[in-house]
């Protein structure tokens, strides 16, 4: 199974208020960061974790510009690569999920800490910083 795959099985996973969800605890495990709460920004945390379970070497890390050093860069998207994102108004942030589609200028992004929860959401195009898919062996 791919990391998208297993990424759509995902859809629904939501923090829990005034708790802790174990299975976004279980994203932040497969990063260096050692997170403790649903509230710590999870976005790289979920990929990675798709990725591990896919049997596909992730960053390991938190931050999601960490997939900018990922895979290789690809000029045109395909459904289910990753796709790195930029946060406005700081330029050191930074958004990382797995491309759906793109109408217009705007890219459907489904990834984890989207509304607290792993959903698939619009972005708009420009705000892409690269498109990263797997190294060819």
């Amino acid at each position: 199974m791919k990391p998208y795959e297993i990424a759509q099985k995902e859809i629904g996973v939501k923090e829990v208020k005034g708790g802790e969800n174990p299975r976004i605890l279980e994203y932040h495990d497969c990063t260096t960061l050692n997170a403790n709460e649903d509230e710590v920004p999870w976005c790289s945390a979920f990929v990675n974790w798709c990725c591990e379970r896919a049997g596909v070497k992730g960053t390991g890390l938190a931050n999601a510009r960490s997939w900018l050093k990922w895979g290789e860069a690809i000029g045109e998207p395909m459904e289910g690569c990753i796709v790195v994102l930029r946060r406005p108004p700081n330029p050191e942030s930074g958004h990382v999920g797995f491309f759906v589609r793109q109408l217009s200028s705007m890219i459907e992004v489904l990834g984890g800490n989207q509304g607290d929860q792993v959903k698939k959401s619009w972005y708009h195009a420009s705000d892409v910083i690269s498109y990263r898919a797997e190294k060819a062996q």
